[in-house]
């Protein structure tokens, strides 16, 4: 080897030595055990101790039979976790070495070769330590103790002189939902939930880069914020993509802003308005020509603002985003699984690509269960999805001593300083329902709480939810990603203002038991949260037995897995109002979607009717963390239930929407997207369930260019039809633009599902191709639903007399079955 290939050589290995480098050791040999025991088992990493004892076959799948029960004991108990991994001598030649946990649920005591490091007391944040005096070349030990939360949150509780709701969860900053909910079960878990890394560093690195964007007619400002960890002082070179800037970095942490042009890059786009554009930086910090560190991130350029200005009804409440009004549409997200580890990035793609195929552009990330996975974030930037962020705190009273507060603070940073980058991220808000709780849920009667320890509920909630967040955020969010909301609803639903402004969960249906029907009056400006709830597939029903299902109501394994006390009796009584209540139990289970799929419909058309007072629908909710009857439009396997077929189709970008009211019919015509239609025409007809034209009728306007919304003139009902034929008759709305082309269709009933005369569909499947199906029928045939091993394109829809519709499938399927509302009769 010549001299000048071997300094080539050399020159390539220091830089390679001195690059930061990161390694897991989430793959090294890790084992487990309760403190009680001696023997050691079998861990894996991420994880969390319910799944390694299921693996070590210690405990049963709680999430099958009546399980959730035989594994309550292991809140109670503390468990260890240890694992040994070799440093290279290459890896002890760098300056630095640091110990990070992504993840530690939740008390914890980290020894490194037998020493002390931390105690750490937050699920939700990161650990970084600096290790190098503590390792050594060859074999280190490193364990880590956990106590039990529940224990530790029962310690804390004594401190506070009153008690408080939903003790002891809210004293530990862990994820809120583990401790049971409506829908989920209480499985509290313990465990290394995120990767440990080893990172080897020298001279500085990037600690983090966020980007400040200033876009309006005439401005457009752009520039990258970074914090640099400097331990060597001295000259550095940053590199993004092709700009390079040198700088000098004193010892320790340095603010460097690096304007950057991005003139000409297209704006990243909610779904439904154009591609979600993200473009590509890679940031490189060089020393003496070494590199030292390096950033790639994924950059998408918009704008988003909260509009609130004060009108005749009170407030508006609505996100422009680009400039522009944006009609917001979607739904909210728990975690996906019990035991977040294991979620898988496919399930995550495979969930928010759902949301999307529905024509959703906003997921509300509830504040009861986790801030999500960096590839949760990834995946609605690239698909436009807008991501309203709750902070992690959800329907009780939290405490504000300094203790509670630093570590909150802590919490936000970290949370914050990781996914402010992501274009989808449109709000943080500071919780769940807390202030609703405090004002309206009779905790303070039900304690029977002084006047000072009512009081001392108010100070707290204000310290953490109107000061220190808000405080924290402004510290370390750049000021175009800082809009915060302090609690999810604003005001309580009961009270009229929560319908003239701010944000609205309305739950007089379900929780109230008022009739759907009552949608059409509780209409707020942005409603947040409202929902039913609905069986399962059945694929999800089977899968909650270990063995051989037993279908039935009365089932104590199916009635385990409904968490709400009164759930099975509201569904009943719901299904009592609008349909023929089945008892056979595959009928009793789509009777209970199309139920929930119903109640939805009403409730969204209802809100999209009053556009642009309302400009938001987020229902309650997307998805499970175990196959249970909820509220989810997605079941636990991610099979679509009947309700997420609907929102597909309330939330088209253009819709018809109808509204009966004292024998009078309404008709609007919604458009969400940027193009106008001119000259647009609706035409109705009176159809029977035979197919037969009872009545032709063109709705005037007086307004001819659809561009957000468009109201035509009433029509009295007896025009179109009567009242005999009712029972018999649907209305078909059709929209065209003035070229004849349809924009949008839509069917108008005038009776409840369980009136309706209809007659027995000859329902035909003809197979196109192994992935495409034909179906076709001679009358009506309301909500067909197709059974079988694949997910059908459409589902739970109405095919009209003599008409056929085309049914992709996402794998071939030899045996289809089918079944419609006449069979429920």
């Amino acid at each position: 080897m010549n001299r000048s290939i071997l300094f080539a050589f050399l020159f390539i290995q220091s830089m390679i030595n001195a690059q930061l480098t990161e390694r897991s050791l989430s793959a090294e040999k890790w084992q487990f055990k309760n403190t009680q025991e001696q023997k050691w088992l079998p861990a894996k990493v991420p994880g969390t101790v319910h799944l390694d004892l299921m693996d070590n076959k210690i405990i049963p799948d709680p999430f099958k039979d009546e399980n959730e029960k035989k594994v309550q004991w292991i809140e109670n108990e503390d468990w260890e976790y240890q694992t040994s991994f070799k440093i290279s001598s290459k890896e002890f030649e760098n300056d630095h070495l640091d110990l990070v946990f992504n993840g530690l649920d939740t008390f914890s005591e980290i020894y490194l070769n037998g020493k002390l490091l931390k105690k750490t007391d937050n699920m939700f944040r990161k650990w970084e330590i600096p290790v190098k005096g503590l390792l050594k070349e060859g074999n280190n030990e490193l364990k880590i103790k956990f106590t039990s939360a529940v224990k530790e949150g029962k310690e804390l509780a004594k401190k506070v002189p009153f008690t408080t709701p939903e003790s002891p969860r809210s004293f530990v900053r862990k994820a809120q939902y583990q401790f049971g909910w409506d829908w989920g079960p209480r499985l509290v878990t313990a465990g290394i939930w995120k990767d440990v890394q080893l990172i080897c560093w020298n001279s500085a690195k990037i600690e983090n880069v966020k980007y400040n964007q200033i876009f309006s007619s005439d401005v457009q400002d752009f520039k990258f914020e970074m914090e640099i960890n400097a331990q060597a002082p001295g000259d550095y070179v940053l590199n993004i993509n092709k700009i390079r800037k040198s700088f000098s970095l004193k010892k320790g942490i340095n603010k460097i802003d690096v304007p950057y042009e991005v003139a000409g890059l297209k704006f990243w786009q909610p779904n439904g308005w154009g591609n979600a554009n993200l473009h590509d930086f890679k940031i490189e910090l060089f020393k003496d020509n070494t590199s030292l560190d390096r950033k790639n991130l994924k950059i998408g350029l918009r704008t988003v603002e909260l509009v609130q200005e004060k009108d005749e009804k009170g407030k508006s409440f609505y996100f422009e985003v680009n400039g522009k009004p944006l009609y917001v549409k979607g739904t909210n997200w728990i975690p996906g699984d019990s035991f977040s580890p294991r979620m898988t990035k496919e399930k995550y793609q495979k969930l928010i690509k759902d949301a999307k195929d529905a024509n959703m552009n906003m997921i509300r990330v509830w504040g009861g269960g986790i801030y999500e996975d960096d590839e949760f974030y990834k995946v609605c930037d690239e698909n436009g999805i807008l991501v309203w962020q709750d902070f992690m705190f959800a329907g009780s009273f939290y405490p504000a001593d300094e203790a509670f507060l630093n570590n909150v603070r802590e919490e936000v940073k970290d949370q914050v300083n990781r996914l402010q980058n992501h274009p989808s991220i449109a709000l943080w808000c500071g919780n769940n329902e807390i202030d609703e709780a405090i004002v309206n849920w009779g905790y303070q009667k039900q304690f029977k709480y002084s006047k000072e320890d009512s009081l001392q509920v108010w100070k707290d909630y204000k310290k953490v939810f109107h000061e220190l967040i808000p405080n924290t955020l402004r510290e370390n969010l750049t000021p175009d990603k800082n809009i915060y909301w302090p609690s999810s609803p604003s005001i309580g639903w009961g009270h009229k203002e929560s319908l003239t402004e701010g944000d609205s969960h309305y739950w007089g249906v379900w929780w109230g038991e008022q009739p759907f029907e009552m949608y059409n009056e509780k209409v707020g400006r942005f409603m947040s949260e409202y929902g039913f709830q609905g069986m399962p597939g059945l694929e999800a029903v089977k899968s909650m037995f270990s063995g051989t299902p037993d279908l039935s109501l009365q089932n104590t394994v199916i009635k385990a897995h409904e968490k709400n006390t009164r759930g099975w009796e509201i569904i009943s009584e719901y299904i009592k109002r609008d349909y023929k209540v089945p008892t056979d139990f595959v009928k009793y289970n789509y009777i209970s979607q199309l139920l929930q799929a119903r109640g939805m419909k009403i409730a969204v058309e209802a809100h999209r009717r009053a556009k642009p007072y309302n400009m938001g629908t987020l229902y309650w909710q997307l998805n499970d963390c175990w196959p249970v009857v909820s509220w989810s439009s997605i079941d636990y396997l991610g099979n679509w239930k009947a309700l997420h077929y609907q929102m597909k189709r309330s939330f088209e970008q253009q819709v018809i929407l109808t509204e009966e009211k004292d024998n009078v019919l309404n008709f609007y015509a919604a458009n969400d997207a940027w193009k106008t239609f001119d000259d647009v025409n609706l035409d109705i007809q009176a159809i029977n369930f035979d197919g037969k034209v009872l009545k032709e009728f063109k709705a005037v306007s007086k307004e001819k260019t659809l561009e957000s919304m468009l109201k035509f003139d009433s029509v009295q009902t007896t025009t179109l039809v009567s009242d005999s034929d009712k029972n018999k008759t649907f209305l078909q709305l059709i929209l065209k633009d003035h070229n004849g082309k349809v924009i949008a269709a839509n069917q108008h009933f005038f009776s409840k599902p369980k009136d309706l005369q209809l007659k027995k569909p000859d329902i035909k499947i003809k197979k196109i191709s192994a992935d495409e199906v034909e179906i076709s029928t001679d009358v009506l045939a309301k909500d067909i639903y197709l059974m079988g091993d694949t997910h059908f394109s459409d589902n739970f829809f109405d095919l009209l007399p003599n008409t056929s519709k085309k049914i992709k499938l996402s794998k071939p399927l030899e045996n289809i079955k089918v079944m419609s509302l006449w069979n429920t009769l």
